[in-house]
């Protein structure tokens, strides 16, 4: 697949008109003839906030569809937000991955496909491509800012971080920084070689719009805790982008990591029941115990001890007890300066 989006105008209609003032709340239709739909279109749920002058911000969630935490916060602020006290717009999408999150599915079950491993999509693709090419070439340009909530879904658990991507644009690159810093979660992940250039990070960099992405915990459930600093994380941002007065509590300095090697992290070296001796957000040494792999199936067997072989920081555990050869265990991170 191409890294450049297509010239081609994309298939995806709103049914609202996005430069209108006020509330506005309608669908992105997506039009995929399947037997579910054969005729009609897939709605894509969006929310226009537009008060006064001044800067324009996307929000998403649900771009993998068992991730929730994301959806809560934003469906929070659809509630509550009056446009008439914005300088500026909000473009809200709690389910970006509609179909997906319909079916608390990572993946959409219209194609199968990942959407934040889809940019920058194809109008002319299966209904993941054509998505994320309307987000790319028509969302992303209009906008002064983007933030993508995620969290570890059903298959697995994060430390709740923020996401701020390296640039080549040294200013795009610190106005990333600057957005995962006024975030206020306690990690910030940097986002450098190991990126992955399918994902909305990527395409926000391309477009050249300042971005942050946040994990926000996982399990396939909701975090009263996690919700409610993501709430206010976003009103930080928006005020810290001039949409809003700022009313929340300034946010503490922020721990930075990256992922500098992929293995760092551990991964099932075959099937069984993963006994996991560690969770996301612990430090771990060299050597480390991190779990024990058991057998069911041959319960005279004995457990295989599975141990960490260089330092750094769990950013992610797997949330699944039996797990498959290849299935993440760990994802492991290393400390970093910020800015570096």
């Amino acid at each position: 697949m191409s890294l450049t989006p297509s010239n081609q105008p994309s298939r995806l209609s709103a049914t609202i008109d996005l430069d209108l003032p006020g509330k506005q709340v309608g669908d992105l239709m997506l039009k995929w003839s399947d037997n579910s739909v054969p005729l009609g279109y897939h709605p894509i749920p969006i929310v226009s906030l537009r008060g006064g002058a001044g800067p324009t911000v996307l929000m998403l969630g649900g771009t993998h569809g068992d991730e929730f935490e994301g959806p809560a916060a934003i469906l929070r602020l659809a509630e509550h937000l009056d446009p008439a006290e914005l300088n500026g717009q909000i473009i809200l999408i709690p389910a970006l991955n509609a179909p997906a999150v319909a079916e608390s599915s990572r993946v959409s079950p219209l194609d199968g496909q990942n959407l934040n491993r889809a940019f920058p999509g194809d109008p002319d693709g299966g209904p993941t491509a054509m998505l994320a090419h309307y987000v790319e070439t028509v969302l992303l340009p209009r906008c002064d800012a983007v933030i993508d909530l995620h969290s570890g879904g059903k298959a697995s658990v994060f430390a709740p971080c923020t996401l701020a991507t390296r640039c080549a644009d040294p200013d795009l690159a610190q106005a990333n920084l600057d957005l995962a810093n006024i975030f206020g979660l306690p990690l910030i992940w940097m986002l450098g070689k190991h990126n992955d250039n399918r994902s909305v990070n990527a395409a926000a960099e391309r477009v050249g719009v300042p971005m942050i992405a946040a994990e926000l915990g996982g399990g396939g459930n909701i975090t009263p805790e996690i919700v409610d600093a993501t709430e206010t994380g976003l009103m930080r941002c928006l005020a810290h982008l001039g949409l809003v007065e700022n009313r929340c509590p300034a946010p503490r300095p922020a721990r930075c990591v990256e992922i500098l090697s992929p293995f760092d992290s551990l991964y099932a070296p075959e099937g069984g029941i993963f006994d996991r001796q560690v969770s996301a957000g612990q430090d771990i040494q060299a050597g480390d115990v991190a779990g024990y792999l058991r057998f069911p199936d041959t319960p005279g067997r004995p457990a295989v001890e599975l141990s960490f072989p260089n330092n750094g920081f769990v950013l992610a555990h797997g949330n699944r007890g039996l797990v498959r050869r290849g299935d993440l265990l760990t994802l492991v991170a290393q400390n970093v300066r910020e800015g570096s």
